[in-house]
């Protein structure tokens, strides 16, 4: 008895382009980071909007879905500063988690915001349900709710689905896709035509992507190079108001460090062929969340 044939490999591709983006990782209180590329989580949430699902609805097909990014530009990091409650009257400033107003002197409150200006990546979205991912592309076209690179405040300035819809083998395409341009005016630029580092992050190991260009130093694809706590959960609660400080510390003892794998390569994206060009500098996946290159 011979054994039935597996399903084709289907998965979407995304591209994730606008002015801003921010993907919060570790942010706390009046610190709002942002993470150097799309967070599983971030994605996560991005699909469930489309679909129009609230806040107390499951996620967890959505979550296991596969993610891998291509940093096709990095972009520059952008600190905004904000302020709030300053100059209000002590009845509309911001309160306190005891439940009180702040003294007139402690009123204004910092806040620090990072973006990612001017960049952009291609994700695939693969996973062996094939019905939940031809539900997505047709929501990413037609949204339930506006849709967000992270935040509300960075909203994308195109269709985010590439394509009509599935594609088979999405991670063949994610490679040899061209790269975006810097600015159509430096097309035909020399420095442009020079061959550019490429990062490629994913939560599934990368080194056996068809066609994957010869990895510069130790990020071989395999090897994970780093944790994110970045497992979408969902903290809504049906029927219960609010939930109490064990429920809050329950979920989050659930959450699963995401091992990421990196390959970093330096690759010539010429139309649609790729072809390695060398070995290049690389970043450490590892350290993404400590430091940024300048």
């Amino acid at each position: 008895m011979t054994a039935p044939p597996a399903k084709a490999a289907l998965g979407l591709l995304l591209h994730l382009a606008g002015p801003l983006q921010s993907w919060g990782e570790h942010s706390r209180f009046n610190q709002r980071d942002t993470a150097p590329f799309p967070t599983k989580s971030g994605i996560t949430g991005l699909l469930a909007c489309a679909l129009g699902r609230r806040r107390d609805e499951p996620v967890d097909d959505l979550a296991r879905m596969s993610l891998t990014i291509r940093a096709d530009r990095r972009g520059v990091l952008l600190r905004d500063l904000h302020t709030v409650g300053g100059g209000l009257p002590a009845k509309q400033t911001v309160t306190t988690a005891e439940g009180k107003k702040r003294p007139a002197s402690a009123a204004t409150l910092l806040s620090h915001r990072y973006y990612l200006a001017d960049a952009v990546f291609t994700a695939a979205i693969t996973s062996d349900d094939h019905q939940l991912l031809h539900q997505c592309a047709v929501a990413l076209n037609e949204p339930a709710w506006p849709l967000y690179l992270g935040r509300r405040s960075c909203p994308p300035h195109g269709p985010l689905l590439i394509g009509d819809g599935l594609f088979r083998n999405p991670l063949h395409h994610l490679i040899h896709l061209p790269l975006a341009q810097a600015s159509s005016s430096r097309h035909g630029d020399p420095a442009m035509e020079e061959a550019a580092v490429v990062d490629f992050i994913g939560d599934q190991p990368l080194d056996a992507l068809t066609g994957t260009p010869e990895a510069a130093g130790l990020h071989d694809g395999a090897t994970p190079t780093g944790e994110l706590n970045d497992h979408p959960l969902d903290f809504g609660r049906s029927g219960a108001a609010e939930s109490s400080t064990e429920d809050r510390r329950a979920f989050a003892n659930d959450l699963v460090h995401s091992q990421l794998v990196a390959v970093s390569a330096r690759d010539r994206y010429l139309g649609c062929q790729v072809k390695a060009a060398g070995e290049s500098k690389h970043v450490d996946v590892g350290k993404l969340g400590m430091s940024w290159p300048t």
